[in-house]
């Protein structure tokens, strides 16, 4: 920090970088304001120098050497948004070796490595703030942080990614098969050309460690996250889970019982009464329950160049008082608890079970027998013709059962010669109380 300017370097000018720039260069009064000096954007990394870009920088800003931003000792700040692993772990690693704060809106690097850099910020006495990697524009991260620092939080459960929340929402306001909403989404370049990564949870699964990490305190891998995605899910699963009384989402759920953790992202039931059932579109939001403060709810825009570049920003100012302050390096807490995570047998919830089976007298005795032999009861029942009448579509909502038991149940139904597939298999949040 020189002349009561703090110097940022900037890696990365892609569309979040280009929104930080707009928001630094644009509100610098207001900045001020808030931390009493002056923020600059001082150098910023891009692959191409020649590249046309939307917004203009002044001549000698623009670098393709990286050792221009961490190894340049005027500059005090490094904001990450060039994403991936590598080399953006390298880059922030020696730029801690430096002295230098980082604010990144790196989610893979942080639910990969978040526990190594945060040990190294401590060593260092460097911020690291992350809040951008976690539901874009909403300050989800700095309230787990700060916000319930005196409660113990016992379960959040996030609709984090705002591409597989756009799918489900088409798929249930129009009746739309699943591949052709995909192909839509697409179009509109909500969807990558390649959407694994959101399809089939796994950027969910990446924010749902790092909110498991922050929430619990514990260190919280990629690995410990449940995963299955929402391509599987059917019009038809939509469609009967309405007319029970639910919508399906795609759903990060992170919960603490009595010190046993679970960690999941799946397609789930969610009860119409329930917030997280009315967030719709490309829009994200995070339930947190604590044992002190009760319920709240966290809502809005989950990507986005401004939302997201907000969230950096917004970091960014927090470094710079902290620099004032001359407290860098306090705020943040590496895990601190033992990880104990729920077996099969701890894990439970509601279940919804779509099943296709004979169309003849005693079938749905022999459910309910195999059910009552593994401790499951029913909370609903719901029966249709299928295949022209000849079979019948069974969709059963079941009370809280273990998840073993529910899939001890699975593979007795496999068995039987009179159920001829388990179609669809969710977890069921709200609704009736256990």
């Amino acid at each position: 920090m020189k002349n009561s300017k703090v110097k940022v370097g900037l890696m990365g000018l892609g569309t979040v970088g280009t929104g930080v720039v707009r928001i630094v260069q644009g509100h610098q009064e207001d900045l001020q304001k808030q931390t009493g000096l002056s923020i600059e954007i001082a150098k910023v990394l891009v692959q191409n120098v020649e590249k046309t870009r939307s917004l203009k920088l002044a001549e000698g800003i623009v670098t393709t050497d990286a050792a221009d931003l961490f190894d340049n000792p005027e500059i005090d700040v490094i904001v990450e948004v060039i994403g991936g692993i590598q080399p953006a772990k390298e880059y922030i690693l020696k730029a801690l070796d430096n002295g230098k704060h980082i604010v990144t809106a790196n989610k893979d690097l942080m639910a990969l490595h978040g526990a190594e850099i945060l040990s190294k910020a401590q060593e260092r006495g460097c911020d690291v703030f992350y809040e951008a990697s976690v539901a874009g524009g909403i300050p989800i991260l700095r309230a787990l942080v700060e916000g319930f620092s005196s409660d113990r939080i016992t379960k959040m459960m996030g609709i984090v990614n705002g591409t597989t929340n756009y799918i489900m929402t088409k798929m249930s306001q129009e009746g739309a098969d699943y591949t052709e909403v995909l192909k839509e989404a697409q179009a509109l370049g909500y969807a990558e050309s390649d959407p694994t990564a959101d399809v089939e949870g796994h950027d969910a699964a990446r924010k749902m460690a790092i909110l498991g990490t922050l929430g619990f305190h514990v260190d919280m891998s990629l690995e410990d996250v449940d995963c299955k995605g929402i391509s599987k899910v059917s019009a038809e699963d939509i469609a009967y889970a309405k007319k029970l009384g639910y919508e399906i989402k795609l759903l990060g759920i992170a919960q603490r019982d009595d010190g046993l953790i679970e960690v999941s992202v799946q397609p789930t039931l969610v009860h119409h009464t329930h917030p997280l059932a009315s967030v719709n579109g490309v829009f994200n939001a995070v339930y947190v329950h604590g044992e002190a403060v009760g319920e709240t709810m966290f809502y809005g825009p989950g990507a986005g160049e401004l939302p997201t570049a907000t969230a950096v920003v917004s970091d960014l100012v927090t470094v710079v008082k902290n620099m004032k302050l001359g407290v860098n390096g306090r705020s943040s807490v590496a895990p601190y608890r033992e990880k104990r995570l729920k077996s099969d047998e701890q894990i439970v919830s509601k279940y919804f079970l779509r099943l296709i089976v004979d169309d003849k007298r005693g079938v749905l005795a022999q459910i309910t027998r195999i059910l009552a032999e593994h401790d499951v009861s029913l909370e609903q029942v719901l029966q249709q013709p299928y295949n022209g009448g000849t079979q019948s579509e069974i969709i059963l909502i079941t009370h809280h059962a273990s998840r073993k038991n529910l899939f001890a149940v699975r593979e007795q139904f496999a068995e039987l010669e009179s159920i001829f597939e388990v179609k669809s298999l969710y977890r069921v949040e709200g609704g009736e109380e256990k």
